[in-house]
Parts: structure tokens; sequence; C-alpha cells
């Protein structure tokens, strides 16, 4: 078999990563100025602009999105993966800190409310994230400072500092080398500390110090067993050990919303919200739909607004009422890595309530789910490695695992923002194997549910170590080579899924058959970027409602695909059904 992936890659990309570990072996904190050089020399594809004197507001804006906003005095980042690691290396009151948060990345960081940032590491994927980040930031940072030593440059700041108007934001844009739109892309990022987090910039330049406090692969594995534990314990009514399980890898939002019936609800109050919310982009996404009605989904919208209408204490624990209603369990991260997950059973889902795209069936058939011992297991799409460490520590307690679906972004190479993508070979940086698998999916399952993005199925993927890690010259070498998808996760969960089905751990660039696989493999990516074909990264904006369309579209998919499984499992004589107890549970309940 001709074994169809690059030969080649990018030496300054290896050296980078070289660079920062070496450095990050110090028992010290360590200055990022050692990795500027390295870092110019990838010629990131997200950070294209770098070497030029004028600031990248596009690169500027992604690394704001994925840090908390005190950043701005921060001098010193430590990284840890548990509580314990913190202590042990002297930062003792750290689950004390203030928790902060990122507009764009799930991570558990804390804030000493000084000039130190704690962030948890869930696995090197984080490190390989989160280091380019920092290192872009300061770069950006202090071509910032350097423009705002000017007289010129202060008085345009201060006149937007009285008055943000547009003619202002366009005044003080061109002072700082920007255009409005990327200045206006900041305010998102920082809000109401953008006029704060300039004056800052002004003050004085970026001199960021980082410390990886212990980055053993015991601890990350002690992070995720933490996790689980969390999870174990949060859902203890709920054996997990001897039921079926259809493991989920996608959002906190999508599953629940199309199972719970809640958002379908309440649509004349998410309407009437959505009406007097005084929200500028909520109601232009809210006026697109309307004028577009025939080629939008309403479920999708609701489910968009839906976010920000449970923003409202009250909205909210109703939402979760009727979740817990429909057996749906949440279990927030409470420990090392930022990670919620969901614990739902079958047998109390009702189909009356549910999004009608996701019915697959008839009544008569969907009543079997009544009896079902079934249950399924979402969570928040990890980064990376995690998702190794993650999927191999649930399959250690679950011993009847039925289907593996994995849902996510990606960048593409050949295909349009929104579009849906589904493939079946997998690279993986990480282990240098390339796997191929039967994906469940196909672009039939999917593409009833789009009316404005398009399905490619039978694509490749290549799971990269991190988004900085990216140029134009590796790309086109996958790109020569037919792959299409760059993301994060698939190849770490294939390596979970071999050591699922194989006596052994996973082996390192390797042509690695799971066609093997005895339950469901199921991947399905949506494009949220294309840094070749159309020059968009993430870095010049977000997908906003654009993304609500492939992740229903998907979820659907796979929520369709989980019934009809059970199902068909149920009619087979040897299927365990619901226990007496559980049954009993249910009738009760009114079932």
């Amino acid at each position: 078999m001709d074994r169809s992936v690059p030969t080649t890659g990018s030496e300054e990309i290896a050296l980078y990563i070289r660079t920062y570990y070496s450095l990050l072996r110090s028992s010290r904190a360590v200055h990022l100025d050692a990795l500027v050089e390295t870092h110019l020399a990838v010629n990131s594809s997200l950070h294209a602009r770098a070497r030029e004197p004028m600031p990248d507001g596009a690169a500027l804006f992604y690394a704001a999105m994925r840090l908390p906003p005190c950043m701005a005095d921060i001098e010193l980042v430590v990284m840890g993966q548990t509580d314990r690691v913190f202590h042990d290396h002297g930062f003792t009151q750290v689950d004390e800190w203030e928790r902060v948060t990122a507009p764009a990345r799930r991570r558990r960081m804390a804030f000493d409310g000084e000039r130190t940032l704690a962030a948890y590491i869930a696995s090197g994927s984080d490190i390989d994230d989160l280091i380019p980040i920092l290192v872009a930031y300061q770069i950006e940072w202090n071509k910032l400072h350097d423009l705002l030593q000017s007289v010129a440059t202060q008085a345009s700041l201060a006149a937007f500092s009285a008055d943000s108007s547009l003619s202002r934001t366009a005044e003080l844009a061109r002072a700082l080398g920007m255009t409005a739109d990327d200045l206006s892309r900041l305010q998102d990022a920082w809000g109401k500390d953008t006029i704060t987090t300039l004056k800052k910039i002004a003050r004085s330049p970026k001199r960021l110090a980082v410390q990886l406090l212990a980055g053993t692969y015991i601890n990350y594995q002690r992070a995720t067993s933490d996790w689980w534990f969390n999870v174990r314990q949060r859902v203890e009514r709920v054996t997990l050990q001897d039921r079926p399980v259809y493991f989920i890898s996608s959002n906190v939002h999508a599953v629940p919303n199309l199972l719970s019936g809640f958002a379908l609800g309440e649509e004349e109050r998410i309407f009437e919200f959505v009406e007097k919310a005084g929200d500028p982009g909520l109601t232009a996404e809210y006026d697109y739909v309307r004028v577009r009605d025939e080629l939008n989904n309403k479920n999708n919208f609701l489910y968009y607004a839906l976010r920000r209408y449970t923003s409202l204490p009250e909205v909210d624990a109703r939402r979760r009422r009727a979740e817990e209603e429909a057996g749906i369990a949440r279990v927030p991260s409470l420990h090392g890595f930022d990670i919620e997950a969901q614990v739902i059973e079958l047998n109390k889902l009702d189909p009356a309530r549910m999004d009608s795209r996701i019915v697959p069936a008839g009544a008569d058939e969907m009543a079997l789910l009544r009896s079902s011992d079934a249950l399924i297991v979402n969570i928040d799409y990890p980064l990376g490695m995690a998702a190794y460490h993650v999927l191999a520590k649930i399959s250690q307690y679950v011993t009847r695992m039925q289907g593996i679906y994995v849902i996510g972004k990606a960048a593409t190479l050949n295909a349009r923002v929104g579009d849906v993508m589904i493939a079946n070979v997998v690279y993986d940086e990480h282990s240098q194997n390339s796997y191929l698998f039967g994906n469940c999916f196909s672009a039939s399952d999917v593409i009833p549910y789009l009316t404005l993005s398009s399905v490619l199925d039978n694509q490749k993927v290549i799971s990269v170590r991190g988004t900085f890690l990216q140029n134009v010259q590796y790309m086109d070498v996958f790109y020569r080579e037919g792959y299409t998808i760059v993301e994060m996760e698939s190849g770490p969960y294939l390596s979970a899924v071999y050591e699922m089905v194989r006596a052994q751990r996973h082996p390192v660039d390797e042509i690695v058959n799971l066609y093997i696989a005895p339950f469901d493999l199921g991947f399905l990516h949506y494009a949220s970027d294309t840094p070749r074909s159309k020059g968009r990264t993430l870095g010049e904006g977000s997908l906003s409602y654009l993304g609500a369309e492939p992740t229903y579209a998907t979820g659907v998919a796979t929520l369709r695909r989980i019934f009809r499984q059970e199902i068909e499992r149920l009619r087979q004589p040897s299927a365990t059904a619901a226990s007496p107890a559980q049954a009993k549970e249910v009738a009760d309940a009114g079932g």
C-alpha cells in the first residue's frame, strides 16, 4: 500500500517546538524574549505579518480572544495540571485566586490579582497552543507600544477615550497602523477594558515570563482521573460501568438543545427577548434569518439565541429543569482542565419534545427507547492530546462502548466556511500514524439539514499540534498529498480507539487499520476558516450564526445515528433492556 503522507515538513516549526520545550525544562521562569526569533522564523499562517513593524491586527485579535482580560497586567504565566501541582511548587493559594476566562478558549485559569496567571494544562497540546499565543501577544503588544509613544497617537487615544465613535475609532486605527475593522474586533475581545488596555500598552512594553511546573505524562493522567472521578461522583445514581454508552465529543449546547425541546417551547419568549435585548449583533442575525427564511431553519436560530437568553438566571433555571426531566445531567468541570460532561439516559427522553429532525423512526420504534439501558456521554471537545487522555480514561470504565462520535471545527484547504467535511483517513502529527477507518457517516447523512453549505466526504485529515504551528509551505505539503482538513483532535482520539481494540499501546509511524473497531466510529468536521484558498483565518473573526447550521446539521446526523443503532440493538434477543428499577423510575416519571 502506498502510504500517502508528507515526507517533508517545516524545519522552522520543528525548531520552534524543540526550543520552547527545552526552555520549559528549566526549574525557574524563562522570558519569552528567547522565543521571538524562532516564532518569527515559522512564518505562521496565523501570524503572517509578524515581521512587519505595523501591528498584525488579526493575530492580536486571535491571541486576545484566547487569553483572559487580566493579561494586560500579567508578567508571569505558570502552567500546571492540578491544584496539587501548584501547591507543591509554592503556589499554595491558587485555588483561592480569581477564576478568569478567555472569550474563545476553554482553559481553567486563575489570576492572583497582581502579576501572575495560573494556567491549568490538560496535555502537551495546551503548551503547543499557549506558548505561541503568548509570544504573538507580546510581539504585537510591543509593536503597539512603540506606536503609542508618538504625541499624535497619544492624542488620538485620548480623543478615542472621550468619544469612541466610528470616526474616532477610524482615526485611532490609522494612528496604530491597522484597519478600523481590526480595532473594532479588538474592542470585541477586550470589551469595556479596551481603553484601559491601550493605556497600559502605551505605558510599558510587555516582557512575559513562563514556567512549567510539572510536565510529566503521569500528571496529565492524574488530572484526567480527577476530572473523570468528578463526573462519576456527580452522576452516582447512574451506573456507567455496565451499561451501553454512546460517546460524543462536540459541545455542551447542541446535543441538549436538540434533545430537551426547551428552546422550541420558549419560541415566543426567545423572539421577544431578541427584539428587546438591544444587541446589534443578535438583531442583525435575526433580521438575516427573517429575510432568508426559506434558506434558514428557525430552530437553529432559536438555539443560537438561547445562549444569550439563558444569561437570565430565571431562564437558565427553567432550562436546567427541562434538561433534568429529559434525563440530561450536566457535570461542570471542577478540577484541572475545563471540560463539561453530560450523561444522558435514553429511557427518559421524550420524542414528542425533541427537535423533529433527530427522530429517525415512527412512534412505535421510538417507543422502544423507553426500555433502553443505554447512555449518551457528551463532552465539550478537548484540545489536542487531551482528547486521547479523556477517551482512554473513559474506556477504562465503560465496558460496553456502542459508538464514538466526534464533531468539531476545522480549517479547510478546499472548501468554504460552514461546509461539512467527512474523512476516513487521519494522519496524526503526535504519533505520526496514518489511521484508516470506516466513518459511519456519509454526505447523505448531513446534506438534508444544510441549506447554505455543502458536504464533502471521503476526505483526509491531518491532526496538528497547534494552530500557530502551521505555515503556507507546511500546508502545501499536506495539500499535495490530499490532506484537506486541518484540526487537532481526531488523531489523538483514534490513538485511544486503537488501545480500546488492540492489546498494546498505539504504535508510532505506522499505517493503522481501525476498520476492525467493534463499535461505530463517526467523525464530522465543519469549516471554521480557510487559511490556504480564501486567506480567511479565525484571527479575522468568529463564525457567529454562520456556524449554527453546520453545528446542528452534524448534531442531528449524530443523534439520528445513535437512535437508529440503539433501536436496532434493542430488537436483538440478546439486548439488555432497562432494569426493573429503571423501568419503574421511568413509569413513575410519567413515561
